[in-house]
């Protein structure tokens, strides 16, 4: 199935699956799962299409999709199709490896959007380190920068792993991870004037901003 199917065929599976009546109880859950969010007491046990199910059967519009990762919706047949082919024809075989289907896709990509090459990950956590990095790298080599900086905006969010957290702008996520990685500055968001003139405050000697970071929606 191409990606052009996957993506515009828009049928959703029949409901189905098994209903459990009484309240979902989370002490169980909460003694073997690490407490590190604060959950919703809602537990959802089934999805279809843009719909999902909770443990006694109500009915939902899902959207949070994943937090805009499941953009095709619970269950899309197609995708379970496309799924359960490939793993049942070769499952992780990481990146020591060619894989044809890979080259395939990051083509695809390529032709759809901006992008020159593809970089794949698992999470936008790991899209952002992977700029941070690629940032950095490209200050040390390309332009010698000796301190490179990075320019993010006040209230944003580029996730959870350290170098993320001190990239988001939000103390209360950084809160006992210090100390947090070096080479980040905030600025407002949406103020043009302050990025420029951050960026002629901090370029000095060795230190240069290298690049700047930002939602833009």
């Amino acid at each position: 199935m191409s990606i052009e199917t996957l993506v515009s065929d828009s049928s959703i599976p029949a409901e189905s699956g098994p209903v459990i009546s009484s309240p979902y109880d989370p002490a169980g859950f909460n003694d073997s799962v690490m407490t590190t969010y604060a959950r919703f007491l809602l537990a959802l046990e089934r999805g279809a299409g843009c719909r999902v199910w909770d443990t006694q059967g109500k009915e939902y519009l899902d959207f949070v999709a994943g937090i805009a990762t499941c953009t095709l919706g619970h269950a899309h047949p197609a995708l379970v199709e496309t799924v359960t082919r490939q793993i049942q024809t070769l499952h992780h075989v990481s990146n020591l490896y060619y894989i044809p289907v890979q080259g395939q896709l990051a083509k695809w990509l390529i032709e759809h959007s901006c992008a020159d090459r593809v970089f794949f990950c698992n999470s936008g956590a790991e899209a952002n380190e992977g700029a941070i990095k690629l940032a950095r790298k490209y200050a040390h080599i390309v332009q010698g920068i000796k301190e490179p900086l990075i320019l993010t905006a006040n209230a944003s969010f580029h996730g959870r792993t350290l170098a993320t957290i001190t990239a988001t702008g939000q103390p209360k996520y950084q809160k006992d991870f210090s100390p947090l990685v070096p080479g980040f500055h905030y600025v407002p968001y949406n103020d043009i004037a302050a990025i420029k003139e951050a960026i002629g405050e901090l370029d000095e000697g060795d230190r240069r901003v290298a690049a700047i970071l930002l939602e833009p929606l």
